[in-house]
């Protein structure tokens, strides 16, 4: 099972859920994963428990100077980038009126902007290598509009758009660039749920686990050069969507 041997990636949001899973996942298929997250105490932890080839590197994704030395800071301690799994991102549900517009700014400019930034920093390097990898993790809301989420939904509707347009622009590149598309998947973004909804999917059962998200993404990378999974929506077989 060493299908990314010699490959390196970057996992952003990595210090937990769906990120750390992705990490664990390409580390357990051969890869040199830097998994990059802003909270230094959890990255370290986390890292310290994978091993060697688990190195982290923080930067606040929301800050603009630390969000543009992403590749510098991978490139420092691994000479190249294979893959990046642009995966951090927030969540705000409920109704609109009742939203907090710095809130609002902030889910947007990590589910959005931050992807497109982190993106824009690593394909000149990818096609000057002339291949690569790109992921993001999207959302079901990316593919249907959910009432209890708007905000959250709208920015996941562009990332389909965004993945859809860059995988277009990057295909003679030999740069594949695909979405995974998560129902509800249990993690901390789950805590800003509307309460009622999170009681009765997990009364019906109707979330997965980070380690099922992770499965697809190797499945995925690991596809012949000439294929690309432009994008996988993953469900909870229980949940009414």
């Amino acid at each position: 099972m060493n299908e990314l041997q010699g490959k390196v990636a970057a996992v952003t949001g990595a210090a937990s859920g769906i990120g750390l899973a992705s990490a664990e996942a390409m580390i357990n298929a051969g890869a040199t994963v830097v998994l990059v997250d802003r909270d230094e105490k959890a990255l370290r932890a986390v890292c310290d428990q994978i091993g060697a080839r688990a190195i982290p590197l923080v930067i606040d994704l929301l800050n603009p100077e630390a969000c543009a030395s992403l590749l510098d800071g991978v490139l420092a301690q691994t000479g190249q980038l294979d893959i990046l799994h642009a995966n951090a991102g927030t969540y705000i549900g409920g109704d609109l009126a009742e939203a907090n517009l710095d809130a609002i700014d902030r889910m947007l400019n990590l589910n959005v902007n931050v992807v497109i930034k982190n993106i824009r920093s690593v394909v000149p390097h990818m096609i000057e290598r002339g291949t690569g990898d790109i992921i993001v993790t999207s959302s079901v809301a990316g593919h249907t509009a959910v009432p209890w989420e708007p905000v959250y939904s709208a920015s996941k509707w562009a990332m389909t758009s965004f993945v859809q347009t860059m995988r277009r622009q990057l295909l003679k590149s030999g740069i594949r660039v695909g979405s995974v598309s998560p129902g509800p998947v249990i993690s901390a973004l789950l805590a800003d749920w509307p309460e009622e909804n999170l009681r009765k999917a997990k009364e019906n059962g109707a979330l997965i686990e980070p380690k099922e998200v992770a499965e697809a993404i190797i499945f995925m990378l690991t596809r012949p050069r000439t294929v690309t999974i432009r994008d996988v929506v993953i469900l909870p077989s229980a949940f009414d969507i």
